[in-house]
């Protein structure tokens, strides 16, 4: 349809003729609509021409004019079983690659080193490990980037309180099976804390600890290096059982760009967009005032020289576009920072280091509720670790599953309540539109009904199922065979696969992934229903396996970008 445009109207040549599936027909075109004005035509003649022109093409069955402007258009049946054994021969499903050549930095999870990941860290971790894997398959040269909390005072605290406790036992090779290394540390760094608030002499002796770590002290160093060693350790736990990609080698802690600060300030000076506030050095912003109509400051050092978290991230995105040669960056984090990124990104395009060729973006989330509909906290007010979270979906999918099918072997029942509690809680969360809140119920999360990562896990078992029972066979496609109505709207389903995967790239949601997921598992459902499978002859039997064999793959492999498991039985 772009093409008749072009010809008729040259100066349109380009104009998206604003294709979008339709109850109707197979799709609706409303581009006439749109340009009719500037071509100064009614939009019904100007879409009447369009639809003489269109209708000609081999890839279209028919196509007829609607309303004011509308094209309803249908595609041969022969032209889509073409599509789905072009999709049934491709590892890509057909999908471009329109991310190639661009560099993405991905900046998510950022757990605090000596301190539980707890539920806080659910969202950032899940979210921003989905939209890695997305921009992996379209193309893109993605980096990814844990921004560890490694450096600052408590850690002063923490090593000076170890020294001066030396029986204190938070080696993972001294503890019980019961208690992880980041957990007694988490426990002795509370106290550390208390200790530095009653004891004045402690406080000072802690501050002089700062400073020797700060100077690279080797003693100091070394037991720091051990804590941030053993806290790895048990972030890696948390990783392998959620199945996100992050590695040891993407751990670039603040500790990193603690001999980059100095660099960055002097360069922010010398280019005036760090300026003297009472001894503080901060960069006034030229975009966002406060309550008292002054610019927001962003504090680049503090009055007593030392440098904090605005410091870290100027020094943070410069690195990152210099010496990454990002051309896109994503910062996963909650809501409340959204100001704290947008002055970031307003100095770093100050400093001519985010220029027009690079994007700087925050993906704000909201945040994890509990079943009230309160802030998730346990029952005695505190953090609720997310290892705890995830022993309690599991454990309830475990029941659930074993309600289901009581016969299953023990060890068959673990890996699918692993499979299915974990698949669950991320499937729940990345199902929710990211800037909202929502409710942490297990509950629904493991349930075999409804908009949950286990009915899309039940539904690829059941489709590997049918095929196991189909047998080897031909994979053949035969074109000629006319199409079902279900047939046709699950055949159009999957052909948007690709659509659905750029559209996530580009607004950085995964619930439209989850829920294109889950149409397309209930289209399937509604093929089946119609459309007898096993029971069938070629060639129609043979066409019917091929859009079964493709619908596992897509969902398996949507599953997949999800960072999901799709077992083979369940």
């Amino acid at each position: 349809m772009s093409e008749a445009i072009d010809r008729r109207h040259p100066e349109f040549a380009g104009s998206d003729p604003i294709i979008r599936p339709s109850g109707r027909a197979d799709f609706q075109a409303n581009g006439a609509l749109a340009l009719a004005k500037h071509a100064e035509v009614p939009p019904r003649d100007l879409a009447a021409g369009l639809a003489d022109e269109v209708s000609a093409a081999d890839v279209i069955g028919s196509v007829e004019l609607a309303g004011p402007g509308f094209l309803n258009i249908t595609v041969p049946d022969a032209m889509i079983w073409s599509q789905v054994a072009a999709r049934l021969g491709d590892d890509r499903f057909g999908v471009a690659a329109p991310e190639r050549g661009r560099r993405t930095v991905v900046d998510y999870s950022a757990p605090n080193i000596a301190k539980e990941m707890h539920v806080g860290h659910l969202r950032t971790t899940i979210i921003g490990d989905c939209l890695v894997r997305v921009l992996d398959f379209l193309g893109a040269d993605v980096v990814r980037q844990n921004h560890l909390g490694d450096w600052g005072t408590q850690f002063g605290m923490l090593i000076q309180y170890l020294d001066e406790h030396p029986d204190t036992t938070w080696r993972l090779d001294d503890l019980d099976g019961n208690t992880s290394a980041v957990s007694a540390l988490d426990g002795l760094y509370r106290n550390s804390r208390a200790t530095f608030e009653a004891d004045a002499d402690f406080a000072d002796r802690a501050r002089r600890r700062v400073v020797a770590l700060q100077s690279g002290d080797p003693a100091t160093i070394a037991v720091w290096s051990e804590i941030v060693a053993e806290s790895e350790k048990a972030f890696r736990g948390i990783y392998d059982r959620l199945g996100v990609l992050l590695t040891a080698d993407d751990s670039v802690g603040e500790s990193f760009y603690n001999p980059l600060l100095t660099g960055t300030v002097d360069e922010l000076v010398a280019d005036g967009i760090a300026v003297d506030s009472d001894d503080a050095l901060v960069i006034l912003s030229n975009e966002v005032d406060g309550p008292d109509g002054e610019p927001v400051p962003l504090m680049v050092r503090k009055r007593d020289g030392g440098y904090g978290y605005d410091t870290t991230d100027l020094a943070t995105i410069r690195y990152r576009i210099r010496d990454l040669e990002a051309d896109r960056l994503l910062y996963v984090t909650d809501s409340r920072q959204s100001l704290h990124f947008r002055l970031v990104f307003e100095a770093a395009r100050r400093a001519g280091w985010l220029t027009e060729g690079v994007r700087a973006e925050h993906v704000p989330y909201g945040t994890v509720l509990g079943p009230d509909g309160r802030p998730f906290k346990t029952r005695a007010g505190g953090t609720v670790r997310l290892m705890d979270l995830l022993d309690d979906a599991v454990s309830r999918a475990r029941a659930v599953v074993a309600e289901k099918n009581p016969d299953l072997d023990p060890a068959e029942l673990d890996r699918i309540a692993e499979q299915a509690g974990i698949g669950g809680v991320k499937y729940a969360d990345l199902s929710t539109s990211r800037v909202k809140d929502y409710a942490f119920d297990v509950d629904r999360m493991v349930s075999f009904t409804g908009n949950t990562g286990v009915y899309l896990q039940y539904a690829h078992t059941r489709i590997r199922s049918i095929l196991r029972r189909a047998g080897e066979g031909s994979h053949a496609v035969d074109g000629g065979v006319a199409l079902d109505g279900a047939e046709r709207a699950l055949a159009l389903a999957l052909d948007s696969y690709g659509e659905v995967l750029v559209d996530v790239s580009m607004s950085l949601e995964p619930h439209r992934l989850c829920g294109y997921l889950y149409e397309l598992a209930r289209a399937f459902t509604s093929f089946y229903e119609a459309c007898p499978v096993l029971g069938s002859e070629d060639p129609v039997r043979g066409n019917r396996l091929a859009l079964c064999r493709l619908t596992a793959r897509t969902l398996g492999h949507g599953l997949g970008l999800l960072g999901i498991a799709a077992p083979d039985r369940m």
